[in-house]
């Protein structure tokens, strides 16, 4: 049997004025600078800010999963 793990989910929004796929890169090297030992991410929810009739943002909510140390 494998080792016994403990993983958390912590949540956070992310935007880029290029793209989703930008806003996804860019909220994961954000969370590797703070968070050790992620595993995945989900994404939850993309939305986009609109502003005079174009998108001016894109954004993601992430769910980021991690090891917890021992």
């Amino acid at each position: 049997m494998g080792e016994k793990r403990v993983a958390r989910v912590t949540e956070i929004v992310a935007a880029s004025p290029v793209s989703f796929d930008d806003a996804i890169k860019v909220g994961f090297e954000r969370a590797t600078r703070t968070l050790r030992g992620i595993t995945g991410m989900k994404v939850t929810e993309q939305r986009v800010s609109v502003a005079e009739n174009q998108i001016s943002e894109y954004r993601v909510r992430l769910e980021v999963i991690f090891v917890l140390e021992a």
